[in-house]
């Protein structure tokens, strides 16, 4: 009972020219899009990109109020394939593309969990057909990128998350809080990971594409440069500077997106960002770390490690320096810490009464009474992303802000792009202003030249207005 829906280069391209006028063939009555609550208890799912993340509708298991129907990908027999997996025997759409999908499958909302460097595209053309998104992190490949996202989402009303599911856990939104409100006092320093940034790929170039490509390949290619096909790209994308900013464990898109949301919650500066970055060395591809000695951070020893779960995960090279930023209030923000000690997936927050490690799932702190009050929610009591996915579906029926938000999703997107660009400009010691407002540099024109990408023609990103 599988759809399969297959389409040649030509077909894409024409059908995303019209995608402005999707929205005629959404079920806004069933989305309560006219600003009443949703006639449907069960939001109709799609899933965009069926590759390794997109499993994670696995620890969606136990959330009421949503139903997968369908899945695509520009690799239709991958489609299938997820189908066959994942399904359960139930009558599933497969389809290479996703337009066909919304539209034959009648859908209320997507997760789309494709490549970093295709997701913008993707998820504008998503909104503008009327859909809801539950969008893979990092939700963008570039700065500017995310506020056209930003810009879609507001245009259209479409409720988003983005998956930085560590907002929806209850131990670290609860430790975020102590931070916040003062339980350890004025915040003198976070120190959070120096994470592995992304590689350029220089083996071939679009010189060498010889003959015509799979349309799959040109379609997965997207607003990148055209190469032959390669499997070190294609199965390895997260490695490369033109398809993701370091999507790996110990990346910094990769974990540290994770990581520098979890920053923002504790700060409080989910709608800001730093003034300054501070490239504090010359980048060189190096080790995560040789397991570093017990840290001191302003006379508190740092006497618990709640990363030692990951650390046998964040054992790779790459490019990497140290990098600081400030922000308006004074507090200065440390990537610093090795791979192989300290919180990979949060931060270590050093205040005048005590410090505070929060990690997924996982918290300490020094005095050790910090931590355990009373109110304290404990471990996960469910898989860790089902509370995200639950957040989502709640937010659909409800109209309300997801707990991250597509504006909360850029600023922890926004601190991964400074980090690897400050790195690529390559000015060490010089301090590099940002203006979080307007999302520039105002002393760095060689800096704002990274805010963007130019895209390949046919894949550029929808008006939004």
């Amino acid at each position: 009972m599988t759809n399969a829906s297959g389409w040649t280069r030509r077909d894409f391209l024409r059908t995303g020219a019209a995608a402005a006028a999707i929205p005629a063939f959404i079920p806004g009555s069933v989305l309560g899009l006219d600003g009443g609550s949703p006639a449907s208890e069960t939001v109709r799912v799609g899933v965009i990109g069926c590759g390794g993340r997109s499993r994670l509708i696995r620890e969606g298991a136990d959330v009421k109020g949503f139903q997968v129907v369908a899945a695509c990908d520009c690799q239709v027999e991958k489609a299938k394939q997820y189908v066959k997996e994942l399904s359960g025997g139930k009558p599933w759409g497969a389809y290479a593309d996703f337009r066909k999908m919304i539209e034959q499958e009648k859908l209320d909302a997507v997760m789309v969990e494709t490549t970093t460097h295709a997701r913008a595209w993707i998820v504008i053309q998503a909104m503008q057909a009327g859909m809801h998104a539950y969008i893979e992190k990092p939700m963008c490949l570039t700065i500017a990128e995310g506020r056209t996202m930003i810009k879609a989402a507001r245009k259209y009303n479409r409720v988003t998350q983005v998956g930085t599911q560590q907002r929806s856990m209850p131990i670290n939104n609860w430790a975020s809080d102590l931070v916040k409100n003062g339980a350890i006092g004025k915040i003198l320093n976070v120190i959070a990971p120096n994470f592995v940034g992304p590689e350029r790929w220089t083996k071939t170039s679009s010189k060498d594409v010889k003959s015509p490509v799979e349309p799959w390949w040109d379609i997965w290619t997207n607003q990148a440069e055209l190469r032959p096909y390669d499997g070190a790209i294609h199965h390895g994308w997260d490695r490369w500077w033109d398809y993701d900013g370091g999507g790996r464990c110990f990346g910094v898109t990769g974990w540290g997106t994770h990581s520098y949301d979890q920053i923002n919650r504790a700060l409080g500066t989910d709608a800001t960002g730093p003034v300054e970055v501070l490239l504090e060395e010359p980048v060189k591809v190096m080790g995560t770390g040789k397991f570093a000695p017990k840290l001191r951070l302003g006379g508190i020893v740092a006497d618990e490690d709640t990363g030692t779960d990951f650390h046998g995960m964040a054992r790779l090279e790459g490019p990497r320096a140290k990098v600081t930023m400030k922000f308006a209030n004074g507090t200065e923000l440390n990537l610093h810490l090795d791979g192989d000690r300290g919180p990979g997936l949060g931060a270590i927050f050093v205040g005048e009464k005590g410090k505070i490690e929060i990690n997924r799932n996982k918290i300490a702190s020094n005095p050790k009474e910090l931590v355990r009050g009373s109110d304290n929610p404990g471990p996960n009591r469910r898989s860790e992303t089902a509370y995200h996915i639950q957040n989502w579906i709640e937010c659909i029926k409800s109209r309300k802000p997801c707990n991250a938000d597509i504006e909360i999703g850029q600023r922890a997107t926004t601190l991964c792009y400074l980090v690897n660009i400050v790195r690529d400009i390559g000015r060490v010691g010089e301090s590099l202003k940002w203006d979080p407002a307007a999302e520039r540099f105002t002393n760095c024109d060689d800096a704002n030249k990274l805010l963007s990408r130019p895209r390949r023609k046919g894949y550029e990103l929808p008006e939004v207005g």
